[in-house]
């Protein structure tokens, strides 16, 4: 393994780490909280790699700047940043000698819990928490569409996905990701109309595009933001 740098045309310096494996055929790039790393077969000359680099350059300027900016990490204590319906609230903890329901106050979610210091517990507290909340919420969107599109209301499940926001089989069932209870109202509509237009049109054709119109007109507004906020609603 070894620590690397390339110039860009314009002079700017991309570091990298640079590994060999005698396995490998070909060079691949992955860019991660890291950085960039370049893998290797190991007879491979320096000039290639970076021949490569070169050609790939716009891609990988593009992921570097994507993880540079993306959302920071929560940290599960007492005051951290939170969304709810698109709306951020807080998470108020404190400490108690039992292991509290958690409670929403509008602005806050309080928990308390024997040992505040224990952000893994704080954490599936408040995740326990947004899944409780998603299922109503979620029923009663798709209990609305479906009835606007003429079918029975599919059975709903839900997900952990964190990029797989919902999903239909050729049974009916939607899935459909507890994150999304994150989301600004109009996000999660888009989503639930997405998936129930898969009843009448098992595809991604004009005609299925034509069902979710009907059920979500600002449908392409709603896919372009929830591709904006898709970073923050991964990091639970």
């Amino acid at each position: 393994m070894r620590q690397k740098e390339f110039l860009l045309a314009d002079g700017q310096a991309i570091a990298y780490t640079l590994k060999f494996s005698a396995r490998r055929r070909t060079v691949s790039f992955m860019v991660d909280h890291r950085g960039l790393t370049v893998h290797a077969p190991r007879r491979v000359a320096q000039y290639e790699v970076e021949s490569l680099l070169r050609a790939q350059s716009s891609w990988i300027v593009k992921k570097l700047a994507q993880w540079a900016n993306r959302p920071a990490a929560i940290i599960w204590q007492d005051g951290a940043r939170l969304r709810y319906l698109g709306q951020e609230i807080h998470l108020a903890v404190r400490q108690d000698v039992c292991s509290r329901a958690v409670e929403f106050d509008g602005l806050r979610l309080h928990v308390a819990l024997p040992n505040p210091e224990d952000h893994a517990v704080v954490q599936r507290k408040v995740v326990q928490w947004y899944a409780r909340q998603c299922r109503p919420d979620f029923t009663r969107r798709l209990e609305i569409l479906a009835a606007k599109l003429g079918v029975p209301v599919p059975p709903l499940y839900l997900s952990g996905a964190r990029t797989q926001w919902g999903s239909c089989n050729v049974r009916g069932e939607i899935r459909l990701s507890w994150r999304l209870i994150q989301a600004p109202p109009h996000i999660i509509h888009y989503v639930a109309a997405h998936e129930l237009a898969h009843l009448k049109e098992m595809n991604h054709s004009p005609a299925f595009w034509e069902w979710v119109q009907k059920l979500c007109p600002d449908y392409k507004l709603a896919k372009r933001d929830l591709k904006a906020m898709s970073a923050e609603l991964q990091l639970i």
